[in-house]
């Protein structure tokens, strides 16, 4: 039997709290607490999917696995190496292997720079070639999403939003990166341009080797180009499994309810819909026990005093729930 092999990108107890700002004779508000205390690891060539309702702290996680923000606590390790204790210049070197692919194919490329120069911007930062070679990189990545050489001296308001995509994708790829962030990659994308992005980016996962954490809303989306998938629900992940046995059998009740409300393959199925009650909390005043606990259908007194940690409850499955942990709740 193989070893398996380490983690490419680990996360450890990562959290990220946001200060409100003061007012002139009230109370200082407690922290927003976006992300608190995520646990994930991603494998090398593995696409992990990252999914949860808007301001679940998703985004969050993803720009901080990348220290574009800096965490309030936890450990960030690449390759085993904590980089969170990186100075500017040892992080610097990080960046070539570590890159993101935003949501808005537009908002992400600078209007007043040609496609050219979008490209070659980060060649030039991190010094890579010279001009001529440099040239050569971006017609190749051009290529390599599908853009014909014309695109060079073209603006971005010049292209669709697929194209405009295809050319956020080209510059993540300019520095030959290992792991990239999907953060919303096509959902701003119509339905049939998203298949081609998605297609796209499987095309260059085998190709290049890349590691993906893909993050959406969109579970359709996200089944189909996961190979794991971990649910997030008020900065914490609630489950994180296989995707084919995510979608088969979740077994936290957050989940159950997130699948329900997808729609049926064919008008003759019908699902049973799993209400969620409620609203989610507001991330600054999170009590003790699950987080879930306040809309949950199965909740017991227990709920609100207890806190939940991810537990192995089936083979390759780890479930946040007491319940689930007990074997109360089957899934």
């Amino acid at each position: 039997m193989s070893p398996v092999p380490p983690p490419l990108i680990e996360a450890r107890g990562l959290r990220k709290y946001f200060e409100r700002p003061k007012r002139l004779l009230v109370a200082a508000s407690p922290p927003l607490r976006a992300v608190d205390g995520v646990d994930l690891q991603i494998a090398p060539g593995e696409t992990l999917g990252l999914v949860g309702e808007s301001g679940c702290g998703k985004s969050t996680t993803g720009r901080l696995l990348l220290r574009l923000i800096e965490p309030s606590g936890g450990s960030i390790l690449h390759h085993g190496q904590d980089i969170t204790t990186l100075d500017s210049a040892g992080m610097r070197s990080k960046r070539r292997a570590m890159q993101i692919v935003f949501q808005d194919p537009y908002g992400s490329l600078n209007p007043r720079m040609r496609v050219d120069d979008i490209i070659t911007e980060p060649l030039i930062i991190h010094g890579v070639g010279d001009a001529a070679s440099r040239a050569q990189r971006v017609r190749e990545l051009l290529r390599l999403v599908s853009l014909p050489e014309s695109s060079l001296q073209r603006y971005p308001h010049e292209f669709s939003g697929g194209q405009r995509q295809r050319i956020g994708i080209a510059r993540a790829l300019a520095l030959e990166p290992e792991f990239i962030v999907a953060d919303e990659a096509v959902s701003a994308l119509d339905v049939s341009v998203q298949a081609q992005v998605i297609n796209l980016m499987r095309e260059l996962q085998r190709d290049l080797k890349l590691t993906y954490l893909f993050i959406s809303h969109n579970l359709a989306v996200v089944r189909n180009i996961s190979d794991r998938v971990a649910v997030m629900y008020l900065g914490r992940i609630v489950e994180v499994a296989p995707a084919q046995q995510l979608f088969t059998q979740p077994l936290h009740p957050y989940t159950q309810a997130l699948l329900a409300a997808l729609p049926s393959d064919h008008p003759s199925q019908r699902r049973t819909r799993a209400l969620i009650r409620g609203d989610m909390p507001d991330p600054s005043s999170i009590g003790t026990g699950c987080r879930f606990a306040s809309r949950c259908p199965h909740v017991q007194s227990r709920c609100h005093l207890e806190d939940p940690q991810l537990v192995l409850a089936q083979p390759l499955q780890q479930v946040a729930c007491l319940r689930v942990a007990d074997g109360s709740l089957p899934g």
